[in-house]
């Protein structure tokens, strides 16, 4: 090699390490279920799906699914996380040269850039991106001693954003479920279909949306779903909103005509590198067939510090009353997380909870339950730390009480999990769970082993849960034992094959439980 070539090679390797960059993105979780974690982000155009998030500095979530604002996830590496965690994203972007100049863009009345081809035609202002999930489940118990039960569930998600490179966006959650047991006596309902999401929304102009159906505004969270309108309009970092229509029915969460209600609210959002906030105050009325039935004033806020300081909290104030009481707070919750290091990090978190009292709906209960008015309290702490690289441990205890010593209940619960095993590889976890309330006190013992196969296409676990009760009153204590084993096979990249077999035993008694389901995930058409 001559020397003017190695000039060159050394003057490419130089400028891929001055052009290209690590960038970090941090959402905050924003929801968690059994089986996926949902992260919020300001824009989700660089997360690649397959890719995973960090949390404390370690591999915690692998993004399955994603839209515009938030991305889907499963648990890796058998990591604990909760609504209002903080985690993060990191990818390489290469930096433009400043040695060629920029393109001069057009930039609209609200500051958004209008993109123009060679053509001349200028591109929409927003980009499609659709995603959507079909799940269909079955879930069979048998029995030597007692009734054999099947449930069959089928779920439809979907979020498709700026349909077209519209303005419009649509995003639904349907469940239907169907339940069947060999007991001639069970007289419920075995046919039960629920709509959780089911909204349009317009983009009118990205500082105005509008949006139309079942949808819960993450804004005010603790309100639930509205059924009817919706607007938000941004001014800078200050927005407002308003939100007009019905209550789900207490009963079946059907559509309710009579269950009117409407409010307002006002915030800021502050989103700079090192600090994100979002504070919300506002107030609704909620009538039942055209009577006042709760009016309240709520408050949101959410904030992360430097990627390392999370908060979140939420409070609810009743300020209507037909008795002539005062106002009362009925909701007030508060968490804190902080990543101490890239080992350890912390939670904490207190709620103070009242019966929320409908004054038309509960007519005949309102002198009872204004005279049961206590608070039910709850204290929460959890601590989690990584002492090696294949090591992970974690601790959390959790308290329930209320003035009068009723419904209080303690609960401790810690694991251990020791990864990338030597010479077999996989996960091994053993978890310890102990709860004792008024009446019960039980002691769970918990062993698993579980690892990847053929390119991590196939999951495989294996399970031993020892679970230990012991009651206050007369009835007898149980001791249960439970087998069990998960295969999750991933066909393609938008099918998933899930297969699970338990078997418990108690006594002389033993059930067996099957879940089975098969899920197909869909995604927007790459355009070329």
């Amino acid at each position: 090699m001559s020397l003017k070539h190695a000039y060159i090679l050394i003057a490419l390797a130089l400028s891929s390490v001055v052009f290209a960059q690590d960038n970090t993105l941090t959402g905050t979780v924003s929801f968690v279920t059994s089986n996926n974690v949902y992260v919020k982000f300001d824009d989700t155009e660089v997360i690649e799906l397959g890719k995973t998030l960090q949390f404390s500095g370690n591999d915690c979530l692998r993004v399955t699914d994603k839209s515009s604002t938030s991305v889907v996830c499963v648990i890796i590496n058998n990591c604990e996380v909760g609504q209002g965690d903080s985690v993060s994203y990191t990818y390489v972007v290469e930096a433009a040269d400043p040695s060629v100049p920029e393109p001069d863009d057009e930039v609209g009345p609200t500051g958004a850039v209008a993109l123009i081809p060679a053509d001349g035609d200028k591109k929409s202002l927003y980009q499609e991106n659709i995603r959507g999930r079909v799940s269909i489940a079955s879930l069979n118990t048998f029995s030597n001693i007692r009734n054999d039960n099947n449930i069959f569930r089928t779920r439809f998600s979907l979020d498709a954003n700026h349909i077209g490179d519209s303005k419009f966006s649509v995003q639904s959650f349907l469940v239907y479920r169907n339940f069947n047991t060999s007991s001639n006596r069970y007289d419920g309902r075995t046919s039960i279909f629920n709509v959780y999401n089911l909204n349009v929304r317009y983009d009118a102009m990205p500082s105005l949306s509008v949006t139309a159906g079942r949808h819960i505004n993450p804004k005010a969270s603790s309100i639930g779903a509205i059924d009817g309108l919706q607007v938000e309009k941004y001014f800078g970092d200050f927005y407002v909103g308003a939100m007009g229509g019905f209550r789900p029915d207490f009963e079946n969460y059907g559509f309710n005509s009579d269950l009117l209600q409407y409010g307002g609210y006002f915030g800021i959002e502050t989103n700079t590198k090192d600090f994100y906030s979002e504070s919300t105050v506002g107030a609704v009325e909620q009538t039942n067939a055209g009577a006042t039935d709760r009016r309240f004033i709520f408050l949101q806020h959410m904030s992360t510090i430097a990627s390392d300081l999370n908060l979140f909290g939420s409070a609810e104030l009743d300020i209507f009353s037909t008795m002539g009481s005062n106002s009362r707070l009925t909701n007030l919750y508060m968490s804190a997380r902080y990543r101490i290091s890239r080992a350890v990090n912390v939670m904490i978190s207190y709620d103070t909870r009242k019966q929320i009292i409908y004054y038309e709906t509960f007519q005949t209960e309102i002198e009872r339950l204004l005279d049961e008015d206590l608070a039910r309290q709850g204290l929460r702490f959890r601590l989690n730390v990584r002492p090696a690289k294949m090591l992970w441990l974690g601790l959390s205890y959790s308290r329930r009480f209320q003035a009068d010593s009723q419904n209080k209940s303690d609960n401790i619960y810690g694991y251990a999990t020791l990864s990338q095993i030597p010479g077999i590889g996989g996960r091994f976890n053993v978890s310890y769970n102990m709860n004792s309330s008024n009446y019960l006190t039980s002691n769970i013992y918990a062993i698993s082993y579980s690892r990847e196969f053929f390119e991590n296409k196939l999951s495989a676990q294996v399970y031993y849960r020892l679970a230990d009760y012991t009651y206050d009153n007369s009835i007898s204590d149980l001791n249960l034992n439970y087998y069990g084993t998960t295969l999750s096979y991933r066909i393609s990249r938008t099918w998933i094959l899930s297969v699970s077999g338990e078997l418990s035993r108690f006594d002389q008694e033993n059930n067996y439980r099957f879940y089975t389901s098969l899920t197909k995930r869909f995604y927007s058409k790459k355009k070329k």
